[in-house]
């Protein structure tokens, strides 16, 4: 990647999150940039006047000068050098000021490493290939998932490219998509795959015993401690600690999980010292953890050290074009002969929504398969609730009514292809964004 003066570009990456920049370093190394990095606003300004750069990329809140403070010192020193701005607290007043100072963007975290180096490569004018074809190592998926829609390769990719570094990540996602799928994936990827890993369901466990279970406690701290234990942060030394269900973890709890965070240290109950420990940890939810963050059941400030990176992972009812392929997996898997769904069967299924997601789809294929008498599957042979569906037309699209901004974006998205014949040039420019852009955006929608 080379600018006018013949040489590999230069972004400066300011956050005064080590794991986060290092993350951004990885991202945009990969695309082919050189990257110094800083720690504050000072350090940013510092950058710009000697490091020749042609980007930027910029925390807003740091401690002492802040990235907007930073941000109109290099714009009125260096105006050549391109500066897009990350936050975690939206604030339309700062992003208003921020492009009128002149920032070239403002991107929310957690950032997406792709609308990252996207958001760069517009920025400072870098043209990529667009039809090369993904890495293989890129698109790789774990033994046993199965999987041919956008939006779950799209995070697979991105568990993929964030399992090398130690930051905390944030799965997300309705009960049963396959969190702790990705999170071991994640885990057999990392450098810590030869150690343990350790998974802990929050909403398991009643609040009086869950301290004991995640810090340890000595002998005698409490009624029934008749011996020393070690608790999960310690048991997953040197590899990966899953906290499901995070959005369950007790409020008086979280300050204390919040710290070991913070000093990968932890204090077993009725200890006088602190243990250092090595673990990486990822996270799952099935809320809106925003909410309850809103609504305060959940810190703020735990839910943004968490959500370093957020990977989603997409209801059955929004990748429908796995629905048959997992089906046929989950009744292969039971030896049970050469047994197959017929198209009748095959429609309820794919016309069923699937609250459960793949666990309800794998108990409704299991099921099934039992209650069959011959090798074809037929619709009496499902639940009830789904036989009727068999008649109905399988289904075509979407939500009539968008319910969300990524919804909106979404209809936006297939009218402009849909006018304009599923030119994607076109369909970029009558929605007044780059193709690039526009490409990225349909495989992380699914489209």
């Amino acid at each position: 990647m080379m600018n006018t003066e013949n040489r590999t570009m230069r972004i400066a990456v300011v956050d005064d999150d080590p794991e986060q920049r290092g993350l951004l370093r990885k991202a945009l190394e990969e695309a082919g940039y050189e990257i110094l990095e800083g720690g504050d606003g000072q350090e940013a300004i510092d950058l710009a006047r000697t490091s020749n750069l042609d980007g930027m990329v910029l925390d807003v809140r740091m401690p002492g000068v802040d990235g907007l403070q930073a941000l109109k010192t290099i714009k009125s020193e260096h105006p050549e050098v391109v500066v897009t701005l990350l936050t975690a607290f939206i604030d339309l007043r700062d992003a208003v000021a921020a492009m009128k100072t002149g920032a070239s963007d403002y991107l929310e975290k957690p950032v997406d490493l792709d609308e990252l180096t996207i958001a760069m490569d517009e920025a400072l004018g870098v043209c990529r290939d667009e039809t090369g074809d993904t890495d293989d190592e890129d698109l790789a998926i774990p033994r046993g998932v199965i999987a041919q829609s956008p939006s779950t390769l799209h995070a697979f990719r991105l568990a993929h490219r964030v399992a090398a570094s130690d930051a905390n990540i944030l799965v997300y996602g309705e009960s049963g998509t396959g969190k702790e799928i990705v999170a071991r994936y994640i885990h057999e990827k990392s450098p810590r795959k030869e150690g343990p890993l350790v998974t802990l369901n929050c909403a398991a466990f009643p609040e009086n015993l869950i301290e004991s279970i995640l810090f340890g406690h000595e002998k005698g701290s409490f009624t029934g401690a008749d011996s020393r234990r070690q608790g999960s942060f310690e048991e997953a030394s040197s590899g990966t600690l899953f906290l499901d269900e995070i959005g369950e973890m007790p409020l008086a709890l979280q300050p204390k999980l919040l710290r070991v965070l913070e000093d990968r240290r932890i204090r077993r109950i009725g200890g006088t010292k602190d243990i250092e420990v090595d673990v990486r940890v990822i996270a799952a939810t099935n809320r809106e953890l925003e909410k309850e963050v809103e609504e305060g059941r959940f810190r703020e400030d735990l839910y943004y050290r968490f959500n370093v990176i957020a990977i989603p992972l997409p209801p059955l009812r929004e990748r429908r074009e796995d629905i048959l392929l997992l089906a046929d997996r989950f009744i292969g898997e039971q030896g049970t002969g050469d047994k197959r769904f017929s198209p009748a069967a095959q429609r309820a299924l794919l016309n069923h929504d699937w609250p459960g997601n793949v666990r309800e789809l794998r108990n409704v294929s299991i099921r099934a398969s039992l209650m069959s008498r011959g090798n074809l599957i037929l619709p009496e042979d499902l639940p009830e609730s789904l036989q009727s569906m068999a008649d109905s037309p399988e289904p075509t699209g979407g939500s009539e009514k968008p319910e969300s901004m990524e919804e909106i974006q979404k209809q936006a998205i297939l009218k402009a292809l849909e006018e304009t014949g599923g030119n994607k040039t076109q369909a970029a420019q009558l929605l007044k964004i780059s193709r690039r852009n526009l490409i990225y955006k349909l495989r992380s929608y699914g489209l």
